[in-house]
């Protein structure tokens, strides 16, 4: 029996288990025992067993999935991944996990059933039987800005969040100021806990106190920002700079500066994140760190197509470098301070 041979029939005998069985499983459904779908998802990967077509094939497409979708963040990714597409002749489906780290189930059946070239994972992951499915169809992922640690063959493309950080905070200690607050991402986020340790890697490397209580958790948006901004700066000895995880949440540090009458950056200067359009529509203009959020989503399209095609990639992880872009949120200190 060879991988061109084998048939649907073939592997429901060798499972024990019925055709119908085997089918469900293709698909992704859910509604299959968990050791039975496993001993039928090993037999489909040792025997490279691919479903053949019954009719026209459809039109290549890949999938990109956002673990939330919305915002200016998400639409620069799509830009990248669009103008890749636009120029190979394939078509895009977006997809979103409703928030979770992770794609439904239900993305795994839609997928199955499609069997697109290959998929982009934005900000989420696949647990190990997802990944699992993926493989026995040869349906490759790319994950981008991974949400924790990823293996070390699982395709990545991301930036350097911690030299960002980094370099955020030297930005503001290069300027005078010594109560610099951060305002970072969910904590279990790969890249915000990256921004935050660059944080304190700068402030230590400016002889400068980490201090537990200037050390705040956001969400990435403007909520977030808003919220514990309100709280940082109203505490007795409060900060003279934030730095902000995100651009989003930059603007939330904007909206609660602007309640308790701060003006910036006179009174507080501010420092985001990702360099989206709107750091420059706001005012005072956002000084913020660059991160080539199209650049990344354009060499994830090419090295999910690459694999699509058997074609090795010179590096499955990639992690592009940032840089600072100045304007006019950040200041010295104010002398009374």
């Amino acid at each position: 029996m060879t991988a061109d041979r084998v048939t649907i029939a073939e592997i429901a005998g060798m499972a024990g288990v019925s055709v119908p069985t085997v089918s469900k499983v293709l698909n992704g459904r859910s509604d299959v025992a968990e050791e039975t779908r496993a001993r039928v998802e090993r037999l489909i990967q040792q025997h490279g067993y691919r479903r053949r077509s019954a009719g026209p094939t459809t039109s290549p497409m890949i999938d990109l999935v956002f673990s939330q979708f919305g915002g200016e963040w998400a639409i620069e990714l799509i830009g990248g991944v669009k103008e890749v597409c636009r120029a190979e002749g394939v078509e895009l489906v977006l997809s979103e996990c409703g928030g979770g780290w992770r794609p439904r189930q239900e993305w795994i059946e839609s997928v199955l059933n499609r069997r697109p070239l290959g998929a982009i994972l934005v900000f989420s992951d696949l647990d190990a039987d997802q990944r699992a499915q993926l493989e026995a169809r040869r349906i490759p992922f790319v994950v981008v800005d991974p949400v924790g640690d990823v293996a070390a063959d699982v395709p990545a493309i991301g930036s350097a969040n911690w030299n960002g950080g980094r370099m955020a905070t030297q930005h503001l200690t290069g300027l005078g100021h010594r109560r610099i607050a951060v305002i970072g991402g969910p904590v279990d986020v790969l890249c915000s806990r990256q921004r935050v340790d660059g944080y304190t890697d700068a402030l230590r490397s400016a002889g400068l106190t980490v201090d537990p209580e200037l050390i705040r958790v956001g969400d990435f948006g403007v909520a977030g920002g808003y919220r514990e901004a309100l709280a940082l700066l109203q505490l007795p000895d409060r900060p003279t700079a934030i730095f902000a995880g995100s651009d989003m949440g930059a603007l939330g540090v904007y909206q609660a500066a602007r309640e308790l009458g701060l003006e910036i950056p006179r009174d507080l200067s501010v420092v985001g994140y990702d360099d989206l359009p709107v750091a420059q529509w706001v005012g005072p203009t956002l000084t913020t760190v660059h991160q080539p959020l199209r650049r990344m989503a354009e060499l994830a399209t090419r090295l999910v197509l690459d694999l699509a095609r058997g074609i090795t990639p010179a590096a499955l992880r990639l992690d592009l470098a940032v840089d600072m872009r100045v304007r006019a949120s950040t200041a010295p200190p104010p002398l009374t301070s």
